[in-house]
């Protein structure tokens, strides 16, 4: 039988093409891409001056709570940013409002959103646009509860706890189908009106 989740490999390989990554790596939201570029980043490090990520304080709710469950610290900055933004000093970025044709950055982690009210619109959907091969290797597995493709539970080694939040084969399917005729050229969403979240108690420190 033919392996469903050809899709998504297909999938990820056009976001490549389109994009300029070396590799995107999907996941079923912007807000668990968000999670696992910042948890690579976080490997190793103990102190907290270390962790602490800065995020403008209007943006989605997620976005520090992904950093949270990262193990990082959210601090919020003044900005008037437009389609994305970087969480600093990470080389990671919420591109959630932006998506284009040869828009990634080298040595940069773009993180992309396919949610219905996106640019590239489904049900649900994210992606890891980067060129780190370590990452990469890493990441899949993170997406995957911490599992090897392809490789049956009971044969599998685990040595890292993952999440359970690969992309699925229809929602791949369908975005390869949309991206086949996207523009080139796509301008940032205009922002939401979003909270100020260094307002909201969970947030606090």
């Amino acid at each position: 039988m033919a392996n469903p989740f050809q899709v998504v490999r297909d999938f990820e390989a056009a976001l490549c093409e389109y994009t300029g990554a070396k590799y995107a790596v999907t996941v079923n939201s912007c807000t668990m891409a968000l999670l696992l570029a910042v948890a690579w980043h976080m490997r190793g490090l103990e102190h907290d001056a270390d962790r602490v990520i800065s995020i403008p304080r209007r943006t989605y709710v997620s976005v520090p709570q992904s950093i949270i469950h990262a193990g990082g610290i959210p601090v919020f900055r003044g900005e008037d940013w437009c389609g994305m933004y970087r969480l600093k000093p990470l080389p990671v970025w919420d591109s959630a409002r932006y998506f284009t044709s040869g828009m990634h950055t080298p040595q940069q982690f773009e993180c992309v959103s396919f949610h219905a009210t996106k640019i590239l619109g489904d049900s649900q959907g994210g992606a890891i646009l980067h060129d780190d091969p370590g990452a990469d290797a890493w990441l899949r597995r993170a997406r995957f509860d911490g599992r090897t493709e392809g490789v049956p539970p009971a044969k599998d080694s685990f040595d890292m706890v993952g999440w359970h939040c690969y992309m699925s084969p229809d929602v791949a399917a369908r975005l390869l189908h949309k991206l086949s005729v996207l523009p080139d050229y796509n301008p940032p969403l205009p922002n939401d009106d979003y909270p100020d979240l260094s307002l909201i108690e969970a947030f606090k420190r």
